[in-house]
């Protein structure tokens, strides 16, 4: 299936922010079945668009985890309950 293109350029917060609107217009009731199901596809696409920035972060913070000598200390996965 792949991202959508127009997902491509979105930061996280802002496919975060659009997730968080058509998690609202969902949850309201409101939306006639058809956009419902066009809602809960977008908001598929901006879930994978938000985990595989976050899986990009994460990559990165690993990859510098270093002790102060510079020496790579080994891979710690992220923690966010950490610190």
């Amino acid at each position: 299936m792949g991202m959508a293109p127009e997902n491509a350029n979105l930061s996280f917060e802002e496919a975060l922010k659009e997730l968080e609107a058509v998690v609202r217009r969902l949850e309201s009731g409101e939306a006639p079945l058809d956009e419902s199901i066009e809602l809960y596809a977008r908001g598929d696409a901006l879930r994978a668009h938000c985990q595989t920035r976050l899986d990009a972060a994460q990559s990165r913070i690993e990859a510098i985890v270093a002790d102060r000598d510079g020496k790579p200390q080994g891979l710690r996965p992220f923690d966010e309950t950490a610190g």
